[in-house]
């Protein structure tokens, strides 16, 4: 029988639901978690961004959802300054967007060439409150796809998105600062990742599209040799055979689901001892690649507290009991 940290924690989830918790607050500031809605869009995204009063600055890899695009498109036209930055590598999904945007009046602008991939995924409203995004808004992919949303309203957070989108946005080169929780690529993500999978002394889940950087995938089995739980999902466990292997010989354990009907695996998230009061939840933007972690601009966050954690440790244990249909665990 898998080992099942909710009903230890005694939470309980219906399988396949997006649920939205608040962490308590630190240092005045306040947390929340999603998993992202498998219909009807994305409610809690669009509802971010018509939240915005003043301004609404977005780097986005990828922007194919016609409904974010005309409610930015909307900002604009009350009055709001909205700013977005689209990845330069992908100017063919991201044309239309472009196009719809600059014609609006929008402040558009294609990603430095300083980085393989502009693959970060955030939304800052008002200079107060970020969402830092594992999904692209790419509604094609809502309906079968899993990711996750955490909204941050640290000040010293939403200063340094800020401060990397100013020159990001201007192209101009900066080496971004982690204000209170976030990791940045390619600045400081594989020692982040490293840390919160070394800080897992009881159990450690995993959710990971790409799965092939060394020093991560070897941390991680070392965790396992170590007496740690280790559960890991990832969408194609057959294309990382080596480190699938290398996980399961050290004791952990890997599943994954091959029918293409089935839910995408596209979430970025790690959880290191759900349950106690030591626990982190990391998620991001960052695959665990060379080149995300080195190459790209990444953004991710890390938070300790049980509420934080939730959404995400919840949506993990259900891929483990196998909710997703069509899916067949490899």
């Amino acid at each position: 029988m898998l080992w099942n940290p909710l009903r230890r924690a005694g939470v309980t989830l219906a399988a396949g639901a997006a649920v939205l918790t608040a962490a308590a607050p630190a240092n005045a500031a306040s947390y929340s978690a999603f998993a992202f809605s498998r219909s009807g869009g994305q409610p809690a995204v669009y509802d971010f961004i018509n939240s915005a009063t003043t301004s609404l600055d977005m780097t986005m890899y990828e922007l194919e959802d016609t409904t974010a695009v005309d409610d930015l498109i909307a900002l604009e036209n009350k009055g709001v300054t909205v700013r977005v930055v689209l990845d330069r590598q992908h100017q063919s999904a991201n044309g239309s967007a472009y196009s719809a945007l600059t014609g609006a009046g929008v402040g558009v602008v294609w990603s430095s060439s300083a980085f393989v991939y502009t693959h970060q995924k955030t939304i800052t409203v008002d200079g107060t409150k970020s969402l830092i995004l594992t999904g692209n808004l790419t509604s094609q992919y809502y309906a079968t796809g899993r990711d996750y949303g955490v909204f941050d309203d640290d000040s010293r957070d939403v200063a340094s998105i800020e401060k990397a989108f100013d020159a990001d946005y201007a192209g101009t080169s900066i080496t971004p600062t982690d204000g209170d929780h976030l990791l940045w690529s390619p600045t400081d993500t594989r020692d982040r990742l490293l840390s919160v999978i070394n800080s897992a002394t009881k159990t450690l889940d995993v959710e990971e599209l790409e799965f092939s950087d060394s020093a991560v995938v070897d941390a991680i089995a070392a965790r396992a040799k170590a007496g740690v739980t280790v559960r890991v999902v990832l969408e194609s466990p057959s294309g990382y055979a080596d480190e699938v292997s290398e996980i399961e010989a050290a004791g952990g354990t890997v599943v994954g689901y091959s029918d293409p009907d089935g839910f995408y695996i596209h979430a970025k998230a790690m959880v290191a001892d759900y349950g106690l009061s030591t626990q982190e939840v990391e998620a991001g933007s960052m695959n665990i690649s060379s080149n995300s972690l080195s190459n790209n601009r990444e953004l991710g966050i890390v938070l300790t507290g049980t509420g934080v954690a939730q959404s995400v440790a919840t949506t993990i244990e259900t891929t483990f009991a196998g909710d997703y249909t069509g899916g067949t665990a490899a």
